[in-house]
């Protein structure tokens, strides 16, 4: 049984059977200004899109607030950055960071004048963008366990600035990595550490950083920072509270500032 074969002669709004199309077409032609206002509604669209997705460090900020499930200790660095300058002064012209998202706050240094940033990330990057790609291949930013010596000698750094990394450490690898930060540092360490009962990554988190975030209260790290010889730097402690009160900044992680080694 064969097919009808189509007649060609038969077009869309022909004869009266497709009186719908037949008047939106009557209408379009009409109406020449409903094309040109869709036209431009169009362009406005398209700009406002490329627009929202070409904001540099706001966007890094818009995603780092997304890192952690709902608490990113790298997001309080990035917004803490002009109360550290307070803080430090001069120190702050040459940073190492250490921590997820390392590419971020180094980028986010750089933008500032007189300014050198370096960077570890304690674990390996997936989906990172082209400027990351670029920093990892300068070497400005290295991928490096923190289980391990620093690659770096002492007092390489005025200042390190550390967050979202300690917390995924057991007491056994603190007792390591921090002494490292410490060593590499001139002027002291900044950390940066979540709050018992922040909510932090679920769905990743362990195959990721090989362990769930462990959150210690003040009066842990406090006790910690004894046992190990580290002291805490009240100096630069006083003055990031005078500045974070003047500017009326409150973060939402944990901070502690320790002096470097003689």
């Amino acid at each position: 049984m064969s097919r009808r074969p189509v007649n060609p002669s038969r077009r869309i709004g022909d004869g009266g059977s497709m009186p719908f199309v037949a008047s939106i077409q009557s209408k379009s032609q009409n109406s020449p200004l409903l094309s040109i206002g869709l036209v431009i509604l169009g362009a406005i669209l398209l700009i406002g899109y490329c627009y929202s997705n070409s904001g540099g460090a706001s966007n890094d900020i818009k995603d780092l607030s997304k890192l952690e499930g709902g608490s990113s200790c790298t997001l309080e660095v990035l917004q803490a950055l002009p109360i550290l300058k307070k803080a430090y002064g001069d120190s702050m012209r040459k940073v190492l960071h250490v921590g997820p998202e390392s590419c971020s706050v180094v980028s986010s240094l750089y933008e500032e004048d007189d300014t050198e940033a370096w960077g570890i990330e304690p674990y390996e990057l997936d989906d990172v963008s082209a400027k990351c790609k670029s920093l990892v291949r300068k070497g400005i930013v290295r991928v490096a366990d923190l289980k391990f010596p620093l690659p770096y000698r002492a007092k390489s750094f005025p200042l390190v600035i550390v967050s979202d990394a300690l917390d995924y450490l057991s007491p056994k690898y603190l007792n390591k990595t921090l002494p490292e930060l410490v060593r590499v540092s001139a002027d002291g360490v900044v950390i940066f550490s979540g709050y018992p009962g922040q909510q932090r990554a679920r769905g990743g988190e362990v195959a990721k950083f090989g362990r769930p975030a462990k959150l210690r209260s003040s009066s842990w790290w406090i006790r910690f920072f004894v046992q190990t010889s580290l002291e805490e730097n009240e100096t630069a402690g006083k003055k990031f509270e005078q500045a974070s009160a003047k500017k009326a900044y409150a973060p939402a992680c944990q901070v502690f500032h320790l002096k470097s080694y003689p």
